[in-house]
């Protein structure tokens, strides 16, 4: 039950600052799901219930497109009355002028196409923003409540980093999308087919030579983006490695000063650096000029159309204005095209994204309560584990047969070397892992047939890593028991001698602790831990070396606050420092997952085993036999 910190290693990335290409998409290294298919049509399933609102924004992007690509083709027939008139009057024709009315018209209906067009982009938004964010909605509460369902295994058995990574990063590229690709993927193919119908109206010929530049501009795309993205790729590998040193050098800041590592840290970051320069300016430079190389591409064509263009109209084929639209939809007609590729590859990494936050999803979850629980209404504290099998996986046992009785009241040391299978012992006991045989039981009742909550509510834990919150001071002790008042909350901190301390502070009880509580001192922090023990008044305790990492005048303090919250609880005590058990009712000497030895303090002393080894080792500097 430590605090645990993701340290992520180079090459990793999770988390660091994102580098790319000046087109979304373009060149970077696209992260593929392991079954595309079936994972779009689960995220599909997440949009069903808002089949309406989709068909809405469907609408509204049909419109919306249908309305802008049409305002071209106005705009020529404009140009064509003007034209038509100033030819009419360079040639003398009799009444010859310019129609304005017909112009304004026009000009009078493009304005109002212009609007029309907008609104149904705004319906569009507003619609789509509502799914996206309802449907992120759903996802994020599924995972969150999946969390609460998970084992402890699960959670001790990842990175911190890559848990976040799913719920955060993964469901966030899952709402962009949702959000922005969607609906520019809509967009996007609308106008690609309403421009291909509009430019065939106006002249099939046209058409055709514009149709002749898109091989040449998929096959520079695609030589392009195959090079960048290897680049890309070498990129985030340095970018991943770079972020994992400066983490490393600032988290063990204190330690690189004391060694005088700092010229040996500068030259590693100069190292690293430098790479991440290199593949970052290649990566840069090579996905950029395919926006360059693209309008070169449509420019080609784009002059090609204008020397057609001409030709027909002199041969009066086609008019002036239908130039000037044609010419326009020459320009949307690449748009499409390059925005539908950038969102093929935008959609592949939200199925990748969306696979991860499904297969999280999907985890084996804890054994499920029994339905008809059974309650300790006053429990008195008797623990017994009767022939007790565990291991962490099935085939590497570390308990194989382990039986402990404990009375009511008693407290219980549990000492040994380092994985011994001490903290184990707790984690069976709360039920944070399902034992592969035997059974405990508290006060005779097997711990599986009680909810884990009524089960748990019988403890009170206090670690060696102290956990407190961003919040006040009264809010980290209160949180040891819900509803507690003030009088409460104040007389735990004095049995904890917190008190004092707390009231020496500028904001007493409203001092707001940051989110490592570093404004307060480690022993403060621990103190703060018992009051919230004391609060929760559990019947057993765990104490889990509490005092080890804290000055001795500040241990006596805990000390005094721990045995006063332990009369009249039982107690399991996990202890390194040998000398702070030395009352204990029964000591459990655990090796290698079994208990080798038991009984008090004078007893074991007297059988010159291993607790008589392991105790007077840390009084001589010997090393303790077999740890």
């Amino acid at each position: 039950m430590s605090d645990h910190k993701d340290r992520r290693g180079p090459g990793n990335g999770h988390g660091g600052p994102r580098m790319g290409p000046p087109g979304p998409g373009m060149g970077m290294p696209v992260q593929k799901a392991k079954n595309f298919k079936g994972t779009l049509n689960r995220l599909i399933g997440y949009l069903k219930p808002h089949v309406g609102k989709l068909t809405g924004v469907l609408l509204a992007a049909i419109a919306s497109t249908i309305f802008s690509i049409v305002t071209p083709k106005l705009l020529g027939n404009a140009t064509t009355k003007l034209t038509e008139g100033l030819i009419a009057i360079w040639n003398g024709t009799p009444g010859a002028g310019i129609d304005f009315g017909a112009i304004n018209r026009i000009l009078l209906v493009l304005a109002l196409l212009y609007v029309v067009s907008a609104a149904f982009g705004y319906i569009q938004q507003y619609l789509m923003a509502d799914v996206a964010q309802k449907v992120v909605y759903d996802l994020r509460k599924q995972v969150y409540d999946k969390f609460n369902r998970l084992p402890i295994k699960f959670f001790d058995s990842r990175p911190h980093g890559e848990v976040l990574s799913r719920v955060v990063n993964d469901v966030d590229n899952i709402s962009t999308t949702l959000q922005q690709s969607l609906t520019q993927f809509i967009t996007s193919f609308v106008t690609l087919v309403g421009v291909i119908v509009m430019m065939l109206t106006i002249s099939p010929l046209m058409t055709l030579i514009v149709f002749l530049t898109i091989p040449a501009s998929l096959l520079a795309i695609r030589s392009i983006a195959a090079r960048s993205q290897k680049l890309f790729v070498q990129q985030q590998a340095q970018l991943g490695r770079l972020n994992g040193h400066v983490e490393e050098m600032f988290t063990g800041h204190r330690i690189v000063k004391a060694f005088g590592r700092e010229q040996r840290s500068i030259d590693d970051f100069d190292e690293m650096n430098d790479k991440l320069y290199e593949a970052g300016w290649k990566a840069q430079f090579i996905s950029g000029i395919i926006m360059p190389i693209m309008s070169f591409i449509s420019n080609i064509g784009y002059v090609l159309v204008c020397i057609v263009g001409g030709l027909l109209v002199l041969r009066r084929a086609i008019s002036v204005g239908d130039i000037l639209a044609f010419i326009q939809y020459t320009r949307q007609f690449t748009m499409p095209i390059t925005q539908l590729a950038n969102i093929a590859n935008v959609i592949q990494s939200t199925v990748a994204s969306a696979e991860r936050v499904f297969e999280l999803l999907d985890e084996r979850e804890e054994i499920p309560d029994p339905e008809v629980p059974k309650a300790l209404i006053r429990p008195a504290g008797a623990v017994h584990f009767d022939h007790v099998r565990f291991g962490y996986e099935a085939d590497k046992p570390l308990i194989a047969d382990m039986n402990i009785n404990v009375l009511p009241g008693q407290t219980i040391a549990i000492v040994g070397p380092t994985g011994a299978g001490k903290t184990t012992i707790i984690n069976l006991l709360m039920r944070f892992y399902e034992l592969d045989g035997g059974k405990i039981t508290i006060d005779g009742v097997d711990v599986k047939e009680m909810k884990r909550s009524g089960l748990r509510n019988l403890f009170g834990m206090v670690l060696q890593d102290t956990w407190l919150f961003n919040g006040t001071i009264r809010d980290n002790i209160a949180y040891g028991r819900e509803g507690a008042t003030e009088e409460e909350i104040v007389e735990a901190a004095k049995a904890a001698h917190a008190d004092h301390f707390i009231r020496t502070l500028p904001d007493g009880y409203d001092t707001v602790l940051n989110e490592e509580a570093s404004n307060i001192s480690q022993g403060q922090k621990q103190l703060l831990t018992i009051a919230r023990a004391i609060l929760a008044d559990p019947q057993i305790l765990i104490l889990d070396e509490a005092t080890s990492s804290v000055d001795t005048r500040t241990e006596v303090f805990i000390q005094r606050a721990m045995n006063s919250l332990m009369k009249g609880r039982t107690s399991f005590v996990i202890a390194h420092r040998l000398s702070t058990i030395r009352g204990a009712d029964l000591i459990l000497v655990m090796n290698n997952g079994s208990i080798i030895e038991q009984g008090n303090h004078e007893q074991l002393l007297a059988a010159n085993g291993f607790y008589a080894d392991l105790y007077n080792s840390q009084f001589t500097g010997k090393a303790a036999s077999g740890a």
